[in-house]
């Protein structure tokens, strides 16, 4: 029991510092550069953990490799939700209250469900898509509370965010699941997820100097701000959500994920002033409550406990974990299991 919560605290790690990056991003961290704020999000962390030997029990070198198709798909899943998905963040919480920003995208998983569905033709159960239209209703009310007061652009970089990652979500979920189907092998989660972070920093940085021109110039405190955000709130959080993963059953780590929109609106109500509304709060709840009910069903869509770290090589890129093909009811059309970091 013991040893079970300490993985719960490593795990927890990286919600938290997710839900504090948008704090972070909106007081300390440029205005009006969102591309380069992408990038210098992304690029560090990946380089970072390509240079750390955490990929696996083969060599190093061999487990920091992808190869074949999955270059490209890096490229493509690295685009989306991690290059264009950070600008969008950083957008969001630069143009909106943290806790609002925060709230909006920790409804990634459940457009997951609707696009998987669409895309997939993985129909949802009743619970899931009760899940879906709580969090929904929570948003509108959550942003219709105080629309006067909000910038739409930030909205809009809030719900393009949302967009944006389940696209990716569900390419990956596709490749992965067409390669376990093939007999392929699939490269580690961490290691598909540091080149994606190396690739899209790369992609991202020439289109980020043609738009907004050379990078921001930071004093000591964005600086500290942006390693904040790049080596703790993604090298670390993604290191840490997948040791989770790897210990952990489905339904306590997808408990633990609800804590990503809870630190935002804690950092921006203590730490920023930020006041919800009593609709908002209630909004709020609704939101948590939606995405709580969407994941916390073990028996639905779970996992069998890990037996230890050598369950990273099972997960595909992107962070979420599926049932390998064949087993598990994700292959008879009942869902996929909604393990998604942000």
């Amino acid at each position: 029991m013991e040893d079970k919560w300490r993985w719960v605290a490593v795990t927890a790690v990286a919600p938290i510092s997710w839900g504090t990056a948008y704090w972070v991003t909106g007081h300390a961290l440029p205005a009006h550069e969102p591309l380069w704020g992408g990038v210098l999000r992304a690029l560090p962390a990946g380089l970072v953990l390509l240079a750390l030997p955490l990929h696996g029990s083969a060599s190093a070198g061999r487990g920091r490799r992808v190869h074949g198709v999955w270059w490209w798909r890096a490229a493509v899943l690295g685009t989306l939700v991690n290059g264009a998905f950070f600008s969008l963040v950083y957008a969001s919480a630069q143009l909106l209250p943290s806790s609002v920003a925060a709230t909006v995208t920790g409804l990634s998983p459940l457009v997951v469900l609707v696009l998987a569905w669409a895309l997939l033709a993985q129909r949802p159960r009743l619970a899931t898509t009760a899940s879906a239209l709580i969090g929904l209703v929570g948003v509108v009310l959550l942003v219709g509370a105080a629309a006067s007061g909000l910038d739409p652009l930030g909205v809009l970089a809030a719900v393009a965010a949302v967009v944006v990652f389940a696209v990716g979500t569900v390419l990956s979920q596709r490749w992965t699941r067409s390669a376990a189907a093939a007999g392929e092998a699939v490269p580690p989660a961490l290691t598909m997820t540091a080149w994606q972070l190396t690739l899209s920093g790369l992609l991202l940085a020439p289109v980020a100097a043609a738009v907004e021109g050379a990078p921001p110039s930071l004093d000591g405190a964005g600086l500290l701000a942006l390693a904040y955000v790049s080596l703790v709130a993604t090298a670390l959080a993604f290191t840490a959500w997948f040791a989770g993963l790897a210990r952990l059953d489905a339904s306590a780590v997808a408990v633990v994920g609800l804590l990503n929109p809870v630190a935002g609106v804690a950092l921006g109500t203590l730490l920023a002033g930020e006041h919800l509304s009593a609709l908002q709060w209630v909004g709020l709840l609704l939101v948590l409550g939606g995405v709580a009910l969407g994941q916390a069903r073990r028996r639905v869509v779970g996992r069998e406990p890990a037996t230890g770290p050598e369950d990273l090589h099972r997960a595909p890129a992107g962070g979420h974990v599926l049932p390998a093909a064949g087993h598990g009811p994700a292959d008879r059309g009942d869902g996929v299991q909604r393990l998604l970091p942000l």
